[in-house]
């Protein structure tokens, strides 16, 4: 099954290292019409999030999910929790002001505390494991932005958790000769991302959210007083609808893939190693500053997992495992002879700014394109689009219109101009 092209977008195949032996949610499709004051597109961590947080406002929620919870990219990504935004502090500088930029890092470790407050409250079983994030330069000419980003996260955020390594000390964590510097953000941490949103959909049911899985929407219609979302099932007649299905090819919501382009992201998981720390010691998750990132960690039970190889087309590799070996070797030489037990992937959705795509358009809501950093932020986004939906609107205003441009081309020549972009950069990567 690994490899499995999905028609809808929704994601390659479930056989994830992930998905072994986890406890599925059992949550029956749509079988009736139903009314709720929020309807919610999609069962990954941006909808349960945003279900979560209108159930606790005592909104009523309908989350319709086309397969299973978790099943796109929010139970098959990284399991990464890396603190901020995909842009550095001097990049939202730039983009945006001084002030702003503050904000959204107050915004961002908002998010962070309240993925911890969850895992802790509600005992979630999610193999968390708060080693810390370190992000290595790949490359000599990447040392210089990551020490600017160290003193930049210091002197202008007052961010104390954050600090720049010299190529040595990242040695004595990373064995790794691809490593000539690293910024490390102790407030970073790893989960396993299967359990985590499972953990979330079972935290909304308990505060009253309805889940329907394995309920394909068919349709969005306007109303006098609201939107229909309609299913092979039922129906569902809601005040406001959430869109937090990603807009992935084929999706419910195509009026909003110009904001974002689906990209095809790759892992394996190796057999258990005897002595993990030797890779990657004191359960660091890292990743590097490729344009097409290499991502790995040590899971709970001392596998490597790694991700590498981006690739440009809907359409997987051949072979997923000997797709991603050549990009784990060129960092890990001495982990030529381990044996990969797990490979599998998927599509993720990528923003022009690298900044989620967050607003509203009438009765719709919607919340995509997290660009790698959706384990954390859309914790964000779901409370920003539950309080808009009472009339608190004023996180939502802080993070709407972060991702302002869209990708060129059209439907026809939208892939190709952005894949041969990618792969300009992804050439660079090699230089």
């Amino acid at each position: 099954m690994a490899g499995r092209h999905d028609p809808a977008g929704v994601g390659f195949e479930m056989s994830s290292y992930y998905a072994r032996g986890t406890q599925v949610l059992s949550a029956a499709g749509l079988s009736s019409d139903e009314k709720a004051d929020v309807v919610i597109i999609g069962a990954g961590y941006t909808g349960l999030w945003t279900a979560l947080e209108c159930a606790k406002r005592g909104l009523s929620a309908v989350v319709l999910e086309a397969r299973s919870v978790g099943f796109g990219a929010s139970g098959r990504n990284g399991g990464q929790a890396i603190p901020g935004w995909r842009q550095g502090v001097l990049d939202l500088i730039r983009m945006f002001d001084a002030e702003r930029t503050r904000r959204l890092f107050s915004l961002s470790e908002e998010a962070r505390r309240s993925v911890l407050t969850l895992i802790a409250e509600e005992g979630l079983e999610c193999d968390l494991r708060q080693g810390g994030h370190l992000l290595v330069a790949a490359r000599p000419r990447d040392v210089e932005g990551l020490k600017r980003e160290a003193d930049a996260l210091a002197s202008f955020i007052g961010y104390g958790e954050a600090r720049y390594l010299a190529a040595e000390e990242v040695r004595e964590r990373v064995a790794s000769a691809r490593s000539f510097g690293g910024l490390l953000d102790m407030g970073g941490f790893q989960v396993h991302p299967l359990k985590f949103a499972l953990g979330l959909a079972r935290a909304a049911l308990r505060r009253g959210a309805r889940i329907f899985q394995d309920s394909p929407v068919q349709a969005i219609e306007a109303t006098l007083n609201g939107v229909r979302i309609r299913t092979e099932g039922g129906d569902v007649l809601a005040d406001h609808a959430v869109l937090a299905c990603d807009a992935l090819p084929g999706g419910p919501a195509p009026q909003l893939t110009s904001a974002v382009m689906p990209v095809a992201a790759y892992q394996i998981a190796t057999e258990p190693l005897a002595e993990a720390d030797q890779l990657i010691r004191g359960g660091l998750a890292v990743s590097d500053t490729r344009f097409a990132v290499n991502y790995y960690r040590i899971s709970s039970d001392n596998r490597l997992i790694f991700g590498g190889g981006e690739r440009y087309t809907v359409r997987p590799p051949a072979n997923i495992e000997r797709f991603v070996r050549p990009f784990l070797e060129d960092v890990f030489p001495q982990a030529r002879d381990l044996g990969i037990e797990h490979a599998w992937g998927g599509l993720v959705s990528i923003t022009r700014s690298r900044l989620p795509d967050v607003g509203r358009n009438g009765r719709c809501l919607h919340a995509l394109g997290f660009s790698g950093q959706g384990v954390l932020l859309t914790a964000l986004a779901g409370r920003a689009m539950a309080e808009d939906l009472i009339g608190r609107s004023e996180r939502l205003r802080d993070i709407a219109g972060l991702s302002p441009r869209r990708f060129p081309g059209g439907e026809l020549l939208r892939s190709p101009l952005y894949g041969a972009g990618m792969l300009y950069h992804a050439a660079r990567d090699r230089l």
